[in-house]
């Protein structure tokens, strides 16, 4: 059944199948050619993968980002980061990271901050004699870090595989690696606008403009702060958290902003459906795949396989490395979280490396796989947001891919990057 589960979910991926199609197929052949089990099973695992209470914080999160994106959220807190940076050399390129650090914080998805304040940025950056190629890379590259500073889709699924770590501990982790990512970006940019002489025609903005810009983000800037804060202290789980981030994105956007309009609800309820079935599908897919492999001994037989190789904690995680950073070329992180996650988890914790270190090494090593060639699915959303095409957003990738490459290094080798806030504040 094994090796017939992944013999067909190749093949299928090399055919082009979506993940959540070949990852069901896959299994229900799997266990057509194994003949131990009825196909029920596939239908049953699937219902119930999803079938869980935390799992509710993925579409009010979804929606919550949509309602402040409608709510002109976006065009607040670009204002907001180009202030300080905008009228220095590669300013705009600095405004673009930066705005991705302020989303990141509330839409939890790469996508969404790359169709989002990323395109717009890309339009502005073009303006003002930035490439395009150049700049539809950085904003691909800065829409990494939407997963990775909370709320985070991704560390949802993650802490549903693994029963070691909590929900909040990883928001609360996730902040130290993505402002490392975003100052990774910022060193680039430096670097390739003094390269080419990226120059700012922005005029800094006067303290008085600058106060009344503050002032008009800080509702915004305060939903993450109520979410984090709220989990922190008990206030509300992760789950309820989500509730509470859209009745505040409402109130923000409706009253507060005053530019979410009612006949936009609709389209905004459609889009935010619309993404959360295809998480929640490529979700409910991964369940049977898991379901074989744990019932076919897959996850024992490669701990114990492993541990009898003596590794030291540092050459598993390099090694776990180059497993992630070959597989995240080929699929999504979610399917990559459910599937590899009950494998890998329980060895590096047999091995001694705290559960918050590994969970921040898996989650940020497939989310660079979204901005790898040949399947990452950042590089073609951001081709279609900002007309460039393939070839020329890959010519410009490879510094952003060694920037992005040493910080994942740092967070192998030392553990208290990822760690230390959140043992710090009690997780």
């Amino acid at each position: 059944m094994a090796l017939t589960l992944f013999l067909c979910i190749v093949l299928l991926m090399a055919l082009g199948f979506p993940v959540a199609f070949a990852l069901a197929i896959s299994s229900a052949i799997a266990i057509f050619v194994g003949g131990k089990y009825p196909q029920l099973v596939v239908f049953k695992e699937m219902f119930t993968g999803i079938d869980s209470f935390p799992l509710m914080a993925v579409p009010f999160f979804i929606f919550a980002a949509e309602l402040m994106s409608g709510g002109a959220l976006t065009h607040v807190l670009l204002r907001f980061a180009a202030q300080f940076v905008g009228h220095l050399r590669g300013g705009l390129g600095y405004a673009n990271v930066g705005s991705s650090v302020l989303f990141a914080g509330i839409s939890g998805s790469a996508l969404a901050d790359a169709a989002g304040p990323g395109a717009m940025m890309v339009k502005m950056m073009e303006k003002a004699g930035y490439d395009r190629p150049y700049s539809a890379a950085l904003s691909a590259n800065a829409a990494i870090i939407g997963p990775i500073i909370p709320p985070s889709i991704s560390m949802i699924i993650y802490a549903l595989q693994d029963e070691n770590v909590s929900v909040g501990g990883l928001f609360i982790a996730g902040f130290i690696p993505g402002l490392l990512i975003a100052a990774a970006l910022c060193v680039v940019n430096w670097w390739v606008s003094k390269k080419r002489n990226y120059r700012s025609t922005e005029v800094r903005p006067s303290g008085r403009e600058m106060l009344i810009n503050t002032i008009k983000a800080l509702p915004a800037l305060g939903l993450v702060a109520l979410i984090i804060v709220g989990i922190r202290f008990g206030v509300f789980t992760p789950t309820e958290a989500s509730v509470v981030a859209v009745v505040y994105a409402f109130v923000c956007g409706k009253w507060v902003y005053r530019t979410l309009r009612w006949d936009a609800i609709p389209a905004i309820t459609s889009r935010s459906a619309l993404l959360t079935a295809s998480v929640l599908l490529v979700m409910a897919a991964s369940q049977p795949f898991a379901w074989i492999l744990t019932v076919e001994g897959i996850p024992q037989y490669m701990s114990e396989l492993i541990i009898s190789w003596e590794l030291s904690p540092i050459m598993f995680l390099l090694a776990v490395n180059v497993l992630l950073l070959l597989f995240g070329i080929f699929m999504e992180p979610l399917p990559g979280i459910m599937i590899l996650v009950p494998i890998l988890a329980p060895i590096s914790f047999a091995l001694g490396i705290d559960p918050i270190q590994f969970a921040m090494v898996v989650v940020v090593n497939l989310t660079l796989g979204m901005i790898t060639p040949p399947v990452g699915g950042l590089l073609f959303v951001t081709c279609v947001a900002t007309k460039t095409t393939i070839t020329e957003l890959t010519r410009e990738l490879p510094p952003f891919l060694v920037a992005q490459f040493v910080v994942l290094m740092l967070l192998t080798f030392v553990p208290a990057l990822s760690t230390w806030l959140p043992h710090a504040l009690g997780f």
